[in-house]
């Protein structure tokens, strides 16, 4: 089913009175990049377009031709490069722009991720090999099987992994954890491996700062449409 009539379709209800919408904790923020194909993948499968409402626990994959960025109430932005994962895996707002916790997993793929208006304790971003605190932050994602690679754009961040941290402080920093035989070992540069400026040159519109204000909305006059109001 696409996504779009999916959410139309309850909205609708809801408007029509046989059906209570989504509360509105669950809805956490907004698609405002699509391109080409992107899903949810759990909790149901359904196709994503730019507007429509995301949601905590949710899980989302770009295909290997495609990228997004998905836009939360308090502006935080996360951009998603082609043939990544993530879930989206706790949001809890205290009122229409403030968030009181936020934890994002990144399963594998390419990512930029932009914290919002809320306090730096908000945040925390869980690799397969790491947890990482933020501070102001943007921040470059590179997630691969058994290396996670973390570069520092602007604010400050800690990373840790393995029992051990490192702090990221200037523009450029960086840390790659790698994990063999089971041993996790974190190592910091100040010289960059990699960057998300790739998906960046391939789609403008990733790197661009959007406030959730100016994302897409879901068209609710075609909800109502359904009801015939």
């Amino acid at each position: 089913m696409h996504r779009r009539f999916f959410i139309a379709w309850m909205l609708a209800l809801g408007i029509c009175g046989s059906f209570a919408p989504a509360d509105a904790q669950q809805r956490i923020g907004r698609a405002a990049v699509v391109r080409n194909d992107v899903s949810q993948i759990a909790p149901r499968v359904m196709k994503i377009s730019v507007g429509d409402e995301i949601f905590r626990d949710e899980t989302v994959r770009t295909a290997a031709d495609s990228d997004a960025k998905f836009v939360l109430r308090d502006d935080t932005n996360l951009s998603l490069g082609p043939g990544s994962t993530l879930k989206l895996d706790r949001a809890v707002f205290s009122g229409e722009t403030n968030v009181g916790d936020v934890a994002v997993k990144l399963t594998s793929g390419a990512f930029r991720f932009v914290t919002g208006s809320s306090t730096k304790e908000s945040y925390k971003i869980v690799t397969p090999l790491a947890t990482i605190g933020v501070r102001g932050t943007t921040l470059d994602f590179l997630i691969q099987r058994f290396r996670n690679t973390v570069v520092l754009q602007d604010g400050q961040a800690r990373v840790s992994a393995g029992g051990q941290f490192v702090d990221l402080l200037f523009p450029g920093d960086s840390v790659v954890i790698t994990a063999t035989a089971g041993k996790i070992q974190i190592t910091k540069t100040s010289s960059p491996p990699w960057t998300f400026a790739g998906a960046c040159a391939a789609n403008s519109a990733l790197c661009s700062r959007t406030r959730f204000a100016d994302a897409a909305v879901i068209d609710v006059e075609f909800a109502s449409a359904l009801c015939g109001k």
